[in-house]
């Protein structure tokens, strides 16, 4: 059994983006420059652009925060990411969601330039990533791909379980697992619905679970041999943490590992490189990777 390290991948891609884009500077480039929208005091959302802040530091970026209250309206927000639309000193940008209640997310995400949509949310970016064509890839599934391309887990063939079938995680996810040039693999996507989960769990070379629920995955769910992605993050109330809570992933890790060729852990897995394929994504529009 190997634990695929999160923590550590994503440290030595950041150096290898910061030597990049060290690089460009140096032969005159223009040094890359992500831009988020944060909009009320969500403690999660703090910490996570807080965290992005500090990614861009560490890879060289140029960053700006734009936040605003929980009352902000709708029209305000849509005029500020028309704002960042026409910055051209902006490569990319985030509007960090959740949003309040009286707002559309929906609207939100089609009003941001697909081209500087380094969430890979709109529906330009979602459309293409189906077809294959290139694109920004949402940052959880394209860290997901990394992490397996690293490790060297062969998908060509596999059958892969996805459990969960998000906007953000499960259903791209999918997408990207079947496709040629990425997964190559044959693509079972399971979900609350879906009849005989244990059955099919127990048939798949690799499963991703991405459903929010604590230790869902156990042991009577996974073959030996097996590879194992844990992409849940739930604050789990524990007593002897400062905070009150842990973190805690939908598998229940130690019953599964022992039969596993490779799994991630929770937390210091998925959850690093997502932040880290986001540079990625902003490091490809700064260069222009995909559009114009």
């Amino acid at each position: 059994m190997q634990i695929i390290d999160g923590k550590r991948t994503a440290a030595l891609i950041k150096e290898e983006i910061a030597a990049e884009v060290d690089r460009i500077v140096a032969a005159g480039g223009k040094r890359p420059h992500l831009s988020a929208i944060l909009v009320g005091h969500d403690g999660g959302s703090e910490t996570y652009v807080h965290n992005k802040v500090l990614v861009c530091e560490a890879c060289g970026f140029k960053s700006t925060l734009y936040r605003f209250e929980e009352t902000v309206s709708e029209e305000e927000l849509l005029a500020q990411v028309e704002r960042l639309n026409q910055d051209e000193d902006v490569d990319g940008f985030i509007v960090q969601l959740p949003l309040p209640q009286h707002i559309s997310e929906q609207k939100v995400i089609e009003a941001i330039d697909f081209r500087k949509d380094v969430d890979g949310f709109h529906p330009v970016n979602v459309g293409r990533m189906a077809i294959g064509l290139p694109c920004y890839i949402s940052a959880t599934p394209k860290g997901i791909l990394e992490l397996l391309q690293r490790y060297h887990v062969g998908t060509s063939g596999k059958k892969c379980v996805i459990l969960g079938r998000s906007n953000i995680v499960g259903k791209p996810m999918a997408q990207l697992m079947m496709q040629k040039q990425y997964g190559d693999a044959t693509v079972t996507v399971c979900h609350s619905h879906s009849r005989d989960l244990k059955k099919e769990c127990r048939e798949a070379d690799i499963i991703i679970a991405a459903i929010g629920r604590p230790e869902f995955v156990t042991a009577d769910m996974v073959k030996e041999g097996a590879t194992v992605i844990d992409v849940g993050t739930t604050r789990v109330p524990d007593a002897t943490k400062k905070n009150g809570f842990r973190l805690s992933g939908d598998v229940k890790f130690d019953e599964v590992a022992p039969k596993c060729a490779f799994i991630t852990p929770v937390p210091g897995g998925v959850g690093p490189m997502t932040i880290c394929m986001l540079m990625k994504n902003t490091l490809s529009a700064g260069k222009k990777e995909f559009y114009e």
